[in-house]
């Protein structure tokens, strides 16, 4: 049985390596926050979350299988929940048996015995949500799981493990044929099927003769009883081990299902929270790589409203053919904020899940790059302009075209006309390549001379000041400026004497 919820061909690996600046990516983009809102303690969800966020899905087809399972989740949690439910129920019966090694096999098939009852129990559960839920769902995915589970799971089934599990207590004896090997030692040991008890007492009643020898242990035998056991072992050793393999079969099924279900669940409980704040979502449209496209309403900061627990400020955005966004402006203007709502949208978007946005269309990416700048360290065994170019070099290792890096304030660490020259350059080079940048930059000549440029692919997003110094946080589409007016700052913190006093010296 195959659980193929996440991928229409294949399982899911929670445990694969993440990608190469994972570090990067959850400091930069405050991941911590998201995924501490889907799993909440519990770490499996976590985990589980964590690596599908990461990891992604490159592949568009394979991306709307997954959109529309998550659709199908949205709408009937309740069932998703429960699957859950019993997905780790089957942990808790293996958590309960002893699995311990023995070298008797009679406690093996006795262990495999009891698994195999209680996940025959949740096995039954599974196929009665099928037969209960299978028609309110849509998805490709969870319709052939129910289609799966009703085929496979049949009464049939049922009755050929209640069957086989009757049979395996021998409750009649175990009937055992052997022959004599080298050195009259026994070899060949077969178990044969036990015979039921009435066909038993016919048997005795009208048998003119005895099918075999025969003889009785005696009461106090221990060295008899000793060696019967180890004949009763050698007799059953291949159907214990048998029924150990079919109850560790049930259980890999069921760990799969758990797996791919956390993922489901993980987004049920982000989108429980967001309803909970009044945050908007939605799944998005998603395209191929190229060429490019990107258009948004009221995409807002997913881990800043979380933060926060209340609504945050959404901006709109139509980018479509834009492979450059440069994003200047006032300071605490949301520039910042901006730029982690586009990089944590397209880390959702890429792994089939809703976003947080009223309406949401965008590219796939090959690759999700952030460059922020860096605090001072005292780590450091160069100055911060050594240590930005190393973490840009480092990257144009691994960039590849379709790839999205963002800049926040990067190139900053000296002069401006040096640090526009550098970002320029660089900017320029990626460009070139068919990597896509967001830029967040004080450096108002990088910014202008983009601008003065005319490219048909960029466009210039401002955050805007109003008159009395306040921030509306949405930015808007205008050419750059040459002041942040970080006076507002002082002033803020200072006040106006201070500030007048600033100026004249």
């Amino acid at each position: 049985m195959k659980v193929f919820l996440m991928y229409s061909d294949r399982d899911f690996d929670s445990s694969a390596p993440g990608p190469w600046n994972e570090a990067e990516l959850t400091a930069d983009l405050e991941l911590g926050v998201l995924w501490q809102a889907m799993a909440g303690e519990d770490e499996f969800l976590k985990q589980v979350a964590r690596a599908a966020l990461l990891a992604g899905c490159h592949d568009i087809e394979q991306l709307g299988y997954r959109q529309a399972v998550v659709r199908d989740c949205l709408q009937n949690p309740d069932v998703i929940r429960k699957l859950y439910d019993l997905a780790l129920a089957a942990q808790e019966v293996r958590k309960g048996m002893y699995w311990g090694v023995s070298h008797y096999v009679g406690a093996i098939l006795g262990s495999s015995i009891e698994a195999l009852q209680k996940y025959a129990v949740l096995l039954r559960q599974l196929r009665d949500v099928a037969d209960q839920s299978a028609g309110r769902f849509a998805s490709e995915g969870l319709r052939r799981f129910f289609a799966m589970l009703q085929s496979d799971l049949s009464n049939a089934y049922f009755e050929t493990i209640d069957a086989h599990l009757k049979a395996l207590r021998f409750r009649h004896g175990v009937l055992i044929s052997a022959r004599l090997g080298q050195g009259n030692k026994g070899q060949d040991y077969t178990l044969h099927l036990p015979r039921e008890a009435g066909h038993l007492l016919l048997t005795h009643l009208f048998q003119k003769k005895p099918a075999a020898y025969s003889y009785r242990l005696p009461p106090r035998d221990e060295m008899g009883a000793r060696a019967l056991s180890e004949l009763h072992g050698q007799g059953v050793n291949l159907v214990a081990n048998a029924l150990a393999q079919s109850t560790e079969h049930i259980l890999g099924f069921m760990n799969v299902l758990r797996t791919e279900l956390a993922f489901f669940v993980a987004c049920l409980n982000l989108h429980d929270r967001l309803q909970a704040l009044g945050a908007p979502s939605v799944l998005p449209v998603v395209a191929p790589v190229a060429p490019a496209m990107r258009s948004f309403q009221g995409l807002y900061d997913i881990c800043l409203a979380l933060q926060t627990g209340r609504p945050v400020v959404g901006n709109d955005l139509q980018a479509d053919g834009k492979n450059l966004v440069v994003i200047t402006g006032a300071n605490q203007g949301g520039k910042s904020t901006f730029l982690r709502s586009i990089g944590v949208s397209q880390l959702m978007l890429e792994c089939g899940m809703f976003v947080p946005a009223q309406a949401c269309a965008a590219n796939l990416s090959t690759g999700l790059i952030t460059h922020y700048k860096r605090e001072e360290d005292t780590s450091m065994h160069s100055g911060k302009l050594d240590e930005e170019l190393a973490r840009m070099s480092q990257i144009v290792d691994h960039l590849q075209p379709g790839c999205l890096v963002l800049f926040n304030e990067s190139f900053a660490a000296t002069n401006e006309r040096e640090g526009a020259d550098i970002a320029w350059t660089i900017t320029h080079a990626l460009l070139s390549h068919g990597v896509r940048v967001f830029a967040v930059t004080h450096l108002y000549e990088y910014a202008a001379r983009f601008y003065q440029e005319q490219r048909d692919d960029a466009i210039y997003l401002r955050a805007p000041r109003a008159l009395d110094g306040s921030r509306t946080f949405r930015l808007e589409v205008a050419s750059p400026l040459a002041t942040s007016y970080g006076a507002d700052l002082y002033q803020k913190i200072f006040g106006d004497e201070d500030i007048d006093l600033a100026r004249r010296t």
